[in-house]
């Protein structure tokens, strides 16, 4: 969504990150090869992939569960589409 934001912006003539900063989530494969690079927040998707299914798999047979939220670690990855806020250079 956020490459596809970041094409439309270009399109419009808004320079990306001098007049807009535009942040991904997930961190895609294609991100870092966008251009600009995005800047976006990574996941452990496999790890939460695995926690989800073990929960699953406990409900399904009637186990109870020990947590029922899991907070994991996530990465703020700074690439070239965001810039300092106005002002702030």
């Amino acid at each position: 969504m956020a490459i596809g934001a970041m094409q439309t912006l270009k399109n419009q003539g808004i320079r990306i990150p001098e007049d807009m900063s535009v942040t991904g989530f997930d961190d895609i494969a294609y991100a870092k090869y966008s251009d600009p690079s995005l800047t976006t927040i990574s996941q452990p998707a496999e790890e939460m992939g695995k926690m989800a299914m073990d929960m699953l798999l406990k409900v399904i047979e009637g186990e109870p569960l020990s947590q029922r939220e899991c907070v994991l670690p996530t990465e703020f990855i700074i690439r070239k589409s965001t810039g300092p806020a106005p002002g702030k250079k």
